[in-house]
């Protein structure tokens, strides 16, 4: 059955309200969770209180955490997650980014000691609402992914995310990882029997192979974005090294391939990067907007190979869905919503989706 939003994004705060989480984290964290489902990126929403509680119950959260400000300059600010989820944390930067930059232009915020933060697209999303381009991008808890030319996992999905506004509601926003698929796709290729196509994954020789539980359950890699290297998979790597030193290098987390990221006792050792930039500096910021409004016009004007499938711009799969969820309500899968009913009984949580 579906539900809707409002009551959605309230079993979340529920949940991390009986955690323990303040009210400032369990805000935050719900918005970016309840905003993913809505957009449709699932692997981003609700179902991550799975992982979450597993975390918790380890001690690699602290639900009492608030984000800080260690240094600050006009236009840049070093914040400490303080060793808890990191949607508050990402919020909070990227709204710090947001304020000095509409005074100043610019500027650039790194996160430290956090953890898991969310879907980037939402962060990226709230400098675009503001007239601004947004980039965002974080390291991840573990090492999945072999560097080109590797037989061993040194990077994470380590995503990036990218927004500029353009028509009202209609913003160019690219989220995506380093990689040449999810691993969520992979595990479902395992659970069907069903091979992979090549360039997905590295056995755990570093040797390609399609058969998907190489990656999932005998010691293989995801691949960078390019897959091989005659596909150019020294991209992805180089875009996922990026990540590391942007996210970790700068803010003073642990980078993904060092022997003790993640490993430190309470906490997961993530960090992440924001930048705000008003199109202002360079231009009038109306032009800036439209020309990028009609650029994207161009784009989805462009003859498709197949007349059902039309062109689209970076956002306007997620924006379509989120209209029909918006309209229909928020669907659970019947499993997930098992664990979900068995975390919130756990918590103490009331539980609202039936």
């Amino acid at each position: 059955m579906a539900t809707p939003l409002p009551t959605h994004r309230a079993q979340i705060e529920l949940i991390l309200s009986a955690w323990g989480f303040s009210a400032a984290a369990t805000a935050a964290t719900a918005d970016v969770l309840a905003w993913a489902d809505l957009h449709g990126i699932d692997s981003h929403g609700i179902s991550m209180l799975t992982m979450y509680d597993d975390w918790r119950r380890a001690g690699r959260l602290d639900p009492r955490a608030e984000p800080r400000i260690l240094r600050q300059s006009p236009v840049s600010a070093l914040v400490d997650g303080g060793g808890g989820l990191g949607h508050w944390p990402g919020r909070f930067a990227m709204q710090t980014a947001i304020d000095k930059a509409a005074g100043i232009g610019m500027a650039a915020v790194a996160v430290r000691n956090s953890a898991h933060y969310g879907a980037c697209g939402y962060y990226a999303l709230m400098a675009a609402e503001r007239g601004l381009i947004g980039i965002t991008t974080t390291t991840t808890s573990g090492a999945r992914v072999a560097p080109t030319r590797a037989a061993e996992a040194k990077l994470g999905t380590d995503p990036w995310c990218f927004a500029a506004p353009g028509a009202p509601g209609q913003p160019f926003l690219l989220d995506m990882a380093t990689t040449t698929v999810a691993f969520g796709k992979i595990r479902n290729k395992a659970n069907e029997g069903i091979s992979c196509p090549p360039g997905w994954l590295l056995d755990a020789q570093g040797q390609p192979s399609t058969d998907a539980n190489d990656a999932v359950s005998r010691g293989g890699f995801l691949t960078p974005l390019g897959g091989t290297p005659e596909g150019s998979s020294h991209k992805g790597y180089g875009l996922a090294a990026m990540v590391n030193i942007l996210a970790a290098c700068l803010s003073g987390a642990t980078v993904t391939p060092h022997p003790a990221h993640g490993k430190s006792p309470g906490g997961m050792g993530i960090g992440h990067f924001f930048l705000a930039l008003d199109p202002g500096l360079f231009r009038e910021a109306a032009d800036f907007r439209a020309e990028v409004a009609a650029f994207c016009d161009l784009l989805r004007a462009a003859t498709p190979a197949d007349p059902a499938q039309p062109v689209l711009v970076a956002g306007d799969p997620e924006r379509a869905v989120a209209a029909c969820r918006g309209r229909a309500g928020i669907t659970i899968a019947a499993g997930l919503g098992e664990k979900l009913r068995a975390i919130a009984a756990a918590s103490g949580a009331p539980w609202l989706l039936d």
